[in-house]
């Protein structure tokens, strides 16, 4: 794929994330959506699609993350997928807690500049899908890293949210059913 007319490394900066696009803020949103299309238009692209917008959103934080609640929904997103434990049991989860009219504080967040040392640029660049969602994932570990002294309001948060390793293997001990016979069988 080649890079989109507006998109110029020589010209321009995300003051929030570093990006080196043309139009700065704007050249980087630009790139966010290119990135969104073609993940809509391709299924392909998509399998990491959770991790494409918590990492931006990551980087982001004052448009994406403005209240407690969507700080909360990504910082718990990224902290699940990059774990690889129960990640759509967490989201369900989460989103279930957040439900409703709770209040979060929102917490402070790393400086512009200082959320990652790559960008969407990096996946952007991807030629093919399995390229596209290698460099999702290398792209969200940076952002994590940049984050790392958050890791542990993201763990409270999913704990808040009964999403504790314990929590969903009593959740799975729960479904297992006797079935007629006698056997045991497991609704997943």
């Amino acid at each position: 794929m080649k890079p989109m007319p507006w998109f110029d490394a020589s010209v321009g900066r995300c003051p929030e994330c570093g990006a080196d696009v043309s139009g700065g803020r704007t050249g980087c949103q630009r790139a966010f959506d290119d990135v969104l299309a073609r993940e809509f238009s391709d299924y392909r692209y998509a399998r990491e699609h959770r991790l494409t917008v918590d990492a931006y959103s990551l980087q982001h934080p004052d448009k994406y993350m403005r209240s407690g609640k969507s700080y909360a929904a990504h910082l718990t997103g990224m902290y699940a997928a990059l774990k690889g434990e129960f990640t759509a049991e967490v989201h369900r989860a989460v989103q279930q807690w957040l439900n409703g009219s709770k209040a979060l504080q929102r917490p402070d967040h790393p400086a512009a500049g200082q959320r990652g040392a790559l960008t969407i640029v990096h996946v952007l660049e991807a030629k093919r899908p399995d390229d596209h969602v290698q460099r999702v994932r290398e792209w969200a570990a940076s952002v994590w890293e940049a984050w790392r002294g958050y890791r542990p309001i993201a763990q409270q948060w999913i704990d808040a949210a009964g999403t504790s390793q314990e929590a969903f293997q009593r959740r799975r001990a729960a479904r297992r059913q006797p079935a007629r016979g006698g056997r045991e069988t497991v609704c997943e």
